[in-house]
């Protein structure tokens, strides 16, 4: 509709990318939304008693009500509620009209205006009927449309603000020997950054001091955590891991990573779909026919000799009845519930045309982590090593607690993932003594006086340990990280972790190839994991290893063969969805 691109084109012009604009942006709708909601609450109240006084709606509902100087009491009223009220409409006429595109603000601003002009003349002496009830009740109606729609215009700008906030407002600047807090938009390109262990990056830079691993998931989709070393790149808005780094700024406001995306999501809460198109479109015919008609009938009843009070009043019926309250009222209430129906589901809509194009899809894109699966490192397999013929759940659950007691002190995100699944298993962990942490191999303690470890493949290397399991073997195909528990030098198991497949996503795949369409997935994670994922799944297809930048490429291929949607949770996926449009 006309009304909403006006209203929130308006919230959108605006300069600059940073946190600050984000929230002026998500401010404005607020305001808009809660003005909207004022201006319908009080011109609702001063409608019931126009209605009240109204001889029609009385003659109607079969009652009689005698109040001294009820016209003009109406009339004060109907005045109050026509420029409170209908300001909005009247602004709105006045910018269709600027833009020669007259549509459904201009047809309510004629109605409302037709019918308050012309019952204040009556009420002041010109013979007629009022329409005073009916100028009320169109503008309250129309009012009630604006605020739910922007009800679901918020939850829009909602989704724009949580990007936002992915951002760190203060960054630790490195001053020669000092470190300063100051605010992330006072860097400059070159500024030395300290990042502290599980604080988010403020800026695109580069690593010069320290090593740490990073969570880039959301960005980028890489399910595990990235080791981060002098000269390796860090993305604004990832979470630093177990160790501080010192990272040089490279890029600042706008042309950071993710202030570009919050760009994109901000130019896509501008698109209108084509069901707001043509109510667009049949507003500005209905305008046009409803001042056309009015004209001829006026001129009509002129011509066979009616008195002017006569014809202007039929006139002037013809204009009020034109304006389609049904219409200003079913596109925001359609807008407004299947936009709340998919913020419910999860689904950021970047274009509403997309609910026109849905039913055609022939292939679904998924992305990876945090879509299909969980997002977060996890333990997949627990295999015993203990030389039992007959592995048992019990043995199992015995080594991921071991393992996950010997990692509770630890803020590696192996010992996270691992102390994780035991919690969720509900295991009891045990308490260790003498814990110790071996940078780049693992943790070792002494659980009940036995010393226990919790290395990584190297170090059984390094021992001249070798393991000829074929699970083994297998599960390091599947591109998963794999550590080894160990009892003094006796290995007594294994623990697999990778990213944790939504059980959600068994069935959707299901029920979508059984409806016919052809499911994918596209991510930037390693071949091996992304084959495990797709083999676990039954997908069609996947591409792997793909760059964000790339994604968009790989979906153009797609969309060659197939009519194309995507599914995407990450900052990395918007140049991808962006390729739908």
């Amino acid at each position: 509709m006309k009304h909403q691109g006006h209203e929130q084109h308006e919230g959108m012009k605006h300069e600059g990318h940073g946190p600050s604009e984000g929230k002026d942006h998500g401010n404005h709708h607020t305001y808009m939304l809660e003005d909207f909601r004022r201006k319908f609450i009080v011109s609702f109240i001063l409608t019931v008693p126009v209605l009240l006084l109204s001889p029609t709606v009385q003659s109607f509902f079969g009652f009689e009500l005698h109040v001294p100087g009820a016209d003009f009491i109406t009339f004060l009223l109907s005045s109050v509620i026509y420029f409170y009220g209908g300001y909005p409409f009247l602004k709105g006429i006045k910018e269709e009209l600027a833009e020669k595109t007259p549509g459904m603000m201009t047809l309510i601003a004629i109605a409302i205006s037709v019918a308050y002009f012309y019952s204040s003349a009556v009420v002041f002496g010109l013979q007629g009927g009022v329409f005073l009830w009916e100028q009320v009740t169109l503008i309250d109606v129309m009012l009630l449309g604006h605020w739910l729609e922007m009800r679901s215009v918020m939850g829009a700008s909602k989704a724009l603000e949580e990007l936002v906030k992915i951002m760190p407002s203060v960054a630790h600047l490195k001053k020669n020997s000092e470190v300063v807090d100051v605010g992330v938009d006072q860097l400059k390109i070159g500024d030395k950054v300290l990042v502290k262990p599980g604080e988010k990056v403020p800026v695109d830079g580069i690593v010069v001091e320290g090593k740490s691993s990073v969570n880039e998931s959301m960005l980028t989709g890489e399910s595990k955590p990235v080791t981060k070393k002098p000269g390796n790149e860090v993305i604004g808005g990832s979470i630093n891991g177990e160790a501080a780094f010192v990272a040089e700024v490279e890029k600042t406001g706008k042309d950071t990573y993710l202030n570009q995306v919050v760009e994109l999501v901000r130019a896509a809460q501008e698109s209108k779909s084509k069901t707001q198109d043509l109510a667009n479109r049949a507003a500005m015919y209905l305008t046009i026919i409803a001042l056309t008609v009015g004209t001829l009938t006026f001129i009509f009843w002129i011509f066979f000799g009616k008195q002017l009070v006569f014809a202007l009043e039929r006139a002037v019926t013809v204009m009020v009845i034109t304006c389609p309250h049904a219409l200003g009222l079913a596109i925001p209430l359609v807008v407004a519930v299947s936009t709340s129906i998919a913020a419910k589901s999860g689904l950021l809509i970047r274009d509403r045309q997309a609910f026109g194009r849905a039913r055609n899809l022939q292939a679904l894109v998924f992305d990876k982590t945090g879509t299909l699966t969980e997002g977060r490192f996890g333990v997949t397999d627990v295999v015993s090593l203990s030389g039992e013929k007959n592995e048992s759940q019990e043995e199992n659950e015995k080594i991921l607690s071991l393992a996950a007691s010997l990692e509770a002190s630890s803020q590696h995100p192996i010992a996270t993932g691992i102390l994780e699944s035991a919690r969720e298993k509900g295991l009891k962990l045990q308490s260790v003594d003498e814990f110790s942490s071996i940078p780049g191999k693992g943790v070792e303690g002494l659980v009940e006086g036995k010393k226990f470890l919790v290395m990584s493949p190297g170090y059984l290397e390094e021992k001249g340990i070798i393991l000829k399991e074929e699970k083994i073997k297998e599960i390091e195909e599947q591109g998963k990280t794999v550590v080894f528990l160990l009892e003094g030098e006796k290995v007594l198991g294994a623990l697999a972790l990778a990213d944790i497949i939504r059980k959600e996503s068994r069935e959707a795949i299901s029920k979508l190839k059984g409806m016919g369409i052809k499911c994918l997935m596209l991510t930037g994670d390693n071949r091996y994991v992304a084959a495990w994922v797709a083999r676990e799944l039954e997908l069609d297809d996947y591409f792997a290893e793909v760059l964000p930048h790339e994604k968009a490429e790989k979906v153009k291929e797609v969309q060659k063969k197939y009519t194309t949607g995507m599914v995407g949770d990450g900052v990395n996926d918007a140049p991808a969805l962006l390729r739908l449009i």
